[in-house]
């Protein structure tokens, strides 16, 4: 089934536990916030929209865009979910189903999205939230019909998704999956190091 699958990369916060722009961080010799993007598209994803906020200009510069859609978010500080509407606000008008990425979970593998792909592309429109899971516990990143995306403009504060999937709780699948980073991110000094002790010294 040919479908149209974007994904929207949440980079507009201001890495406050981290103590610095933590998606400028190195990881395996490149920015934490390109390794993301180089893996997105790496995966059967078809537009990538990349939302940026907090030193949005140095991330730019830092970044390589060509192949991005890059939004900016001046109401990053009000919460996550500003920057899903911006990014919703975004979509091309082929999209179908959308991704909700976090900016800091560098080791995600592109089969994790692959794998959420081929759930929807199986179970829809039965199910039209795909979740990741690891022994039972979720994590991300997070797959949406886009018969969701006005659920997000009336949603306020910074609770981003998690009021649409206790809406529509039957409409949630949950995709088993043997890959431990989905549900590790990247939030204190202590994170990033352990991170790091666990990758190849090599650029990946």
């Amino acid at each position: 089934m040919n479908m149209f699958f974007s994904a929207i990369v949440l980079a507009a916060g201001e890495s406050k536990r981290m103590g610095r722009t933590k998606q400028l961080l190195d990881v395996g010799g490149k920015p934490l916030l390109q390794h993301i993007l180089d893996g997105i598209h790496k995966t059967e994803v078809d537009e990538v929209i990349l939302v940026l906020g907090h030193e949005a200009e140095r991330i730019r510069e830092t970044i390589d865009t060509s192949r991005l859609k890059v939004v900016l978010n001046p109401d990053y500080p009000k919460g996550m979910i500003t920057s899903i509407q911006r990014g919703l606000q975004a979509l091309d008008d082929r999209s179908e189903a959308f991704f909700i990425v976090l900016a800091d979970q560098p080791g995600i593998e592109p089969r994790v999205y692959n794998s959420l792909i081929r759930e929807f592309r199986n179970r829809f429109p039965g199910k039209t939230i795909f979740l990741p899971a690891y022994k039972g516990r979720r994590g991300h990143p997070a797959l949406f019909s886009v018969k969701h995306r006005c659920e997000a403009f009336r949603i306020e504060g910074d609770r981003g998704f998690r009021e649409v999937l206790e809406r529509v709780p039957q409409e949630v699948f949950l995709v088993e999956l043997e890959s431990e980073s989905i549900i590790h991110d990247l939030d204190t000094p202590e994170q990033y190091q352990n991170f790091m002790g666990k990758i190849p010294e090599e650029p990946v």
